[in-house]
C-alpha cells in the first residue's frame, strides 16, 4: 500500500502545493459532449507548517480542487483556501489555531508571562474549511463543522469571504452536509444552548434571498439526550416532510472544552467521550408546521457520520446509514501516525476498530393503538423491525444492506437532484478496504446487488453522480472521482469517469501532479 506512504506523508511542501494556473489533463477515452462543468472538492493539503507537524487526518490546511470539464477537454486547478488557521500559520511559520487533533500553544518567543496569558484569551474556533464545498443562493461556501463557513469563488478559487454563522443563528457549529431543495433552500443542523442552558439541535433554514446567509433562521429544536454532552453530528436525513436526526453516543465534553482547552492546550479530540449505556437515538420532526415529534426510537450503539437517503412510505420513515458498530469512536484511528505505519499494522488497528455496515431503520409513524411487544412494521420490502416496549421507547433492529470484514461502503452519493428524499434503488460510495479507499461501489439497495470499480496501486475518492441531460432512469448517468496512483512514473493522479450503470470506464483525464486525499465535494453545471 504504497499509498500509505505517498499521500499521508504529502504534507511536504515541496510535493503538495498551489498551481498558478490551470494545468491541461491527457483524456484517454472520450468525454460525453454533455458533461460540461466543474468538480469541485475539498480536502487536507498540507501536514506541516515550518517544524510543527499536523496529528490528525483532519487537521490538514484545507486545499480546493477543481476539474474544469469542456467540449472533451479538461484541465485541472488547486489553491489553498486563505483561512485565518491558513494565513496565519504560513505568517508564523507555526500551528497558530488549534485543529481536530493538533493543539495550539503560545509563541515559544513570548516571555512566560504572555505565554500564560495567551492561554485565557478564551477558545479560538479553527475556520478550517477543509471537508465540503456547497451552494447557497449564487454563492459558493468550503466548510469544515464550526461556526465558521468561507466564501470563495468557484472558477477562480479566489477566497472572497469568512462568515460566522453565529452572528445569524443560534449554533455552536453546523453539519458539513446540509440538505438543499431543488428551490435552492438550504437546510442544516447543528448543536446550541436551548432552555435553562441545557443543550439541544437546531435544524435552520437558510432562505435563497439576495443576502441568503443574513436570512437564516431557525426551523425546529430538538432535544439533546445529556444536558452538557451533545453528540457528534456530521450529517442528517430528510424526507419530503420530515427531518430525521440520529444522535449517537460519541459525545462532546462542553465542560472539558470551555475549561481544559484554554489553560492545557486540549484539542477536538481530547473533548470526545462515549455514553457506552445510551445506545443511539433517532429524532424525528415535521418540516412545515414545524413541529418536533415526542416518539421514542431507540436502537443499540453506533458511529455515525454519513446518511445515504430517507424516504417516507405508507406511515413509515426508511431511513438508510452507514454505520461503524460500537460505541468507540472511529476517528480514533485516524491519526496520521496510524495511517502511516506498514500495511499490517493499518490491518491490526482495523480489526481493534468498530466495524462498518450499511443499515436500514425504519420508524413507524402510528405508534399509539399498539399492542407491546409487536413489530410495527409491515412494508413488505424489509426485515428491518421496530417494537413498543412497555417504558415507551420504541426499539428498533435494522436490516443489513451491506456488510463485509473490515470493509466499508462510505461516502455515500445518490442521484440527488431527483431521489433525496424519495424511494430509491441506487446508492454510490467509496470503498474502504482497513479504512483505505482502494475502489467505488454501487448499491442496489432493493435488491443488495453490488457493482465495484478496482485498480491495483489506485485510490479513488467519494464519486459524484452526475445525471444524463433528460434522462428517465434513476441510474443514467456518470461517476466523477479522482483517483491517485502514486506509484505511476508519470501522471500520478487523475480523474475518473464511470458510466453510473455499471461502472465500466468511460474516459480518464490525468495531470503530472500528485494529488492529496480529497473529502466531499460537489459537481457545477
Amino acid at each position: 500500500m504504497r499509498y500509505l506512504i505517498s499521500i499521508f506523508r504529502s504534507g511536504q511542501k515541496s510535493q503538495i502545493s498551489k498551481l498558478n494556473e490551470p494545468i491541461p489533463a491527457i483524456v484517454v477515452g472520450v468525454i460525453p459532449e454533455w458533461l460540461s462543468g466543474s468538480l469541485l472538492r475539498l480536502g487536507p493539503g498540507l501536514f506541516e507548517v515550518g517544524a510543527e507537524p499536523f496529528y490528525h487526518l483532519f487537521d490538514g490546511q484545507a486545499l480546493m480542487h477543481k476539474f474544469d470539464l469542456k467540449n472533451g477537454h479538461v484541465t485541472y486547478y488547486r489553491k489553498f483556501v486563505k483561512t485565518d488557521a491558513y494565513v496565519r500559520a504560513m505568517t508564523e511559520k507555526r500551528v497558530v489555531i488549534t485543529e481536530f487533533g493538533t493543539a495550539a500553544y503560545p509563541d515559544p518567543c513570548k516571555n512566560i508571562f504572555s505565554r500564560f496569558f495567551t492561554y485565557f484569551k478564551g477558545i479560538e474556533v479553527t475556520d478550517n474549511c477543509l471537508v465540503n464545498v456547497y451552494p447557497v443562493g449564487e454563492d459558493f461556501y468550503a466548510c469544515t463543522e464550526t461556526n465558521y463557513i468561507t466564501k470563495v469563488d468557484p472558477d477562480t478559487l479566489e477566497t472572497l469571504k469568512k462568515v460566522d454563522l453565529c452572528d445569524y443563528l443560534s449554533v455552536n457549529g453546523v453539519t458539513a452536509h446540509p440538505h438543499i431543495e431543488s428551490d435552492g433552500t438550504v437546510y442544516n443542523l447543528g448543536n446550541c444552548f436551548g432552555k435553562n442552558m441545557s443543550l439541544a439541535y437546531n435544524i435552520v433554514n437558510v432562505f435563497l434571498e439576495s443576502d441568503p446567509i443574513a436570512k437564516s433562521k431557525v426551523l425546529v429544536q430538538l432535544p439533546s439526550s445529556e444536558r452538557f454532552k451533545p453528540s457528534y453530528v456530521h450529517s442528517f436525513g430528510m424526507t419530503e416532510n420530515y427531518f430525521v436526526f440520529v444522535e449517537t453516543p460519541i459525545k462532546i465534553n462542553l465542560l472539558k472544552f470551555l475549561t481544559a482547552w484554554s489553560i492545557w492546550g486540549t484539542n477536538y479530540m481530547d473533548c470526545f467521550e462515549s455514553n457506552e449505556t445510551m445506545g443511539t437515538w433517532f429524532h424525528l420532526a415535521m418540516k412545515d408546521p414545524a413541529k418536533y415529534i415526542e416518539h421514542k426510537f431507540r436502537t443499540s450503539a453506533f458511529n455515525l457520520f454519513h446518511h445515504i437517503n430517507s424516504y417516507e412510505d405508507n406511515g413509515f420513515i426508511v431511513v438508510d446509514l452507514c454505520t461503524w458498530k460500537g460505541h468507540e469512536f472511529v476517528y480514533n484511528y485516524l491519526y496520521l501516525a496510524n495511517l502511516r505505519e506498514n500495511w499490517e499494522e493499518v490491518k491490526k488497528a482495523a480489526m481493534r476498530a468498530p466495524q462498518p455496515e450499511v443499515r436500514r431503520y425504519v420508524l413507524p409513524m402510528d405508534v399509539h393503538r399498539v399492542s407491546f411487544g409487536k413489530n410495527l412494521i409491515s412494508l413488505p420490502y424489509t426485515t428491518a423491525t421496530a417494537v413498543m416496549r412497555s417504558d415507551g421507547t420504541i426499539w428498533m433492529e435494522p436490516e443489513v444492506l451491506f456488510s463485509g470484514p473490515r470493509q466499508a461502503f462510505e461516502f455515500p452519493q445518490i442521484n440527488y437532484s431527483k431521489f433525496s428524499g424519495k424511494n430509491y434503488s441506487y446508492a454510490y460510495g467509496l470503498g474502504l478496504n482497513h479504512f483505505i479507499p482502494d475502489r467505488i461501489c454501487k448499491l442496489n439497495v432493493k435488491t443488495k446487488e453490488t457493482w465495484v470499480w478496482q485498480e491495483p496501486d489506485s485510490y479513488p475518492s467519494e464519486p459524484i453522480f452526475v445525471q444524463t441531460p433528460d434522462s428517465v432512469e434513476e441510474d443514467d448517468g456518470v461517476l466523477l472521482s479522482i483517483v491517485v496512483n502514486p506509484g505511476a512514473h508519470q501522471r500520478p493522479g487523475y480523474l475518473l469517469i464511470l458510466n453510473a450503470r455499471d461502472l465500466t470506464e468511460i474516459a480518464r483525464a490525468e495531470v503530472e501532479v500528485i494529488i492529496p486525499v480529497t473529502f466531499h465535494g460537489m459537481y457545477k453545471p
